[in-house]
């Protein structure tokens, strides 16, 4: 019995149509990656297992996909003995596994397998950096755009293969290399027409002044990943996970005016500049915030906007400076649509000090789905072929080949129906495919030298010269 064909979960089948609009978000960012200055590189799918694990703490190790070793590893009892509970887990697979079981697997897991697919692009980026650093001008600017995977739990805009599209500075500390990022975001919404994109703008250095005023120095992870939910969960939610995670309701008290924190940019940064007045790397943070947001604002933007948010604290095992999380319009429920920050020595974990970089990330498929929701993909993205030449035989075809060959070279795309089936099936076929016009050229247009063109649109036909189609179709 033949095998239903079918795809992994989390992952997708792309038509033409889809492609072509891929492809328009993605030459619009290239576009401005390079007017920006920032260099290509590729790596690969996959890289070895220790590059990328403990790179994105304990949620993110469990998000990587492993590729397991040639080899029969797991039933080879000669190499590998499970306990009675792993062997079972294996055989008797779930979506869930147990924290102990986690512990207790991960403890076979680099014996049997020494790879794993790429989980984002910033690691393999600092790889590369350490890697090549020999050959790498500095400051370096690279972009890149590649799938990456995680066995995340699919839902709407989350998937476990997609695209990032990634721009990163390594080799130096300026922070005028932030207030570039900012622009590249608007720059990149601006051409795709997506008005009123939120650029939420953070600082390490802020949450770990926040959490040191509040006494709260040692639970920073716990105390910004339970205000990173604010906006998910509600206010009571939020201190109610803080006081569990062991965090005083002095504490909580403390820190009352951050979740109603409203105002311009200038107000907020005095809020807290009052809030952390008694923290060195706090106030620090402020200060750096507000030479961002102040040259930003001396520059403009064209149709974005730029926001301090203040529970925003996602990759803090990374990130040591400014943390940006792009939104989409308010009229669109979606996740992030983009996102980075600064991180002083990410190249560190490979051996190379003092290394500072900054970086942002576009979702090129949350991208397409709100391009798509609020309908600002342009009709002619999906334009593919523009004329398609009826095929009366072998002698015509000839003919119309020519004539397509002479378009092609003015950048048309022209197209020879290739077998000379009934009339009404080559038209059907152009009607299908959307191809607006059509050519007709029989013995009686050979014998003149012309060509018959028809609108398909309008039902329009005209006889025309090789010269006159050209200058229709172009």
């Amino acid at each position: 019995m033949a095998t239903k064909p079918g795809i992994p979960k989390g992952t997708r089948d792309f038509s033409p149509a889809e492609v072509a609009k891929r492809q328009y978000i993605i030459g619009a960012i290239k576009h401005h990656f390079e007017t920006f200055g920032f260099q290509p590189i590729e790596t690969p799918s996959f890289e070895n297992s220790d590059t990328l694990m403990g790179k994105y703490g304990e949620e993110g190790d469990r998000l990587i996909f492993k590729i397991l070793n040639s080899g029969n590893f797991f039933f080879d009892k000669n190499k590998i003995e499970l306990p009675k509970s792993l062997d079972e887990l294996l055989v008797n697979s779930s979506e869930t596994i147990s924290k102990e079981q986690l512990v207790e697997l991960n403890k076979y897991t680099a014996r049997i397998s020494e790879k794993a697919l790429r989980y984002d692009l910033t690691v393999p980026f600092a790889r590369y950096v350490v890697q090549h650093q020999n050959d790498i001008e500095f400051p370096f600017k690279r972009y890149q755009i590649q799938p990456v995977w995680r066995a995340d739990r699919p839902q709407k805009g989350r998937f476990r293969e997609f695209f990032q599209c990634d721009a990163d500075v390594v080799g130096s500390t300026s922070l005028w290399q932030e207030v570039e990022l900012v622009q590249l975001y608007d720059n990149v919404f601006t051409t795709l027409g997506l008005n009123g994109a939120v650029i939420k703008i953070n600082n390490r250095k802020i949450l770990s002044g926040i959490a040191e005023v509040i006494g709260a120095k040692d639970k920073l992870i716990d105390f910004t990943v339970a205000l990173d939910k604010l906006d998910k969960i509600g206010e009571d939610s939020v201190k109610k996970e803080m006081l569990e995670k062991g965090i005083t309701e002095e504490a909580i008290v403390k820190i009352q005016p951050l979740f109603n924190f409203t105002g311009s940019i200038n107000e907020k940064l005095t809020k807290l500049s009052d809030l952390l007045s008694t923290s060195e790397e706090g106030m620090k943070g402020v200060e750096e915030l507000r030479f961002i947001c102040d040259n930003v604002s001396e520059i403009g933007l064209g149709k974005s906007i730029l926001d301090l948010d203040v529970t925003l604290a996602r990759g803090l095992n990374y990130y040591t400076g400014a943390i940006f999380e792009v939104t989409a319009p308010k009229e669109v429920a979606m996740g992030s649509i983009g996102g980075g920050g600064r991180y002083d020595d990410l190249t560190g974990i490979f051996g190379l000090k003092n290394m500072s970089g900054v970086g942002i990330s576009f979702g090129l498929d949350r991208i397409y789905l709100v391009l798509e929701e609020l309908n600002l993909f342009p009709e002619t993205v999906t334009e593919a072929t523009k004329v398609l030449f009826i095929n009366f035989g072998n002698k015509e075809a000839l003919y119309a080949m020519k004539a397509i060959a002479a378009l092609r070279a003015e950048g048309v795309k022209a197209e020879l129906y290739p077998d000379a089936a009934k009339i009404g099936k080559q038209f059907t076929h152009a009607d299908k495919r959307g191809i607006p016009f059509t050519v007709v050229s029989g013995e009686e247009e050979i014998a003149a030298g012309t060509y018959k063109i028809k609108d398909l649109s309008s039902g329009e036909q005209q006889i025309v010269t090789l010269e006159e189609l050209i200058k229709r179709l172009k």
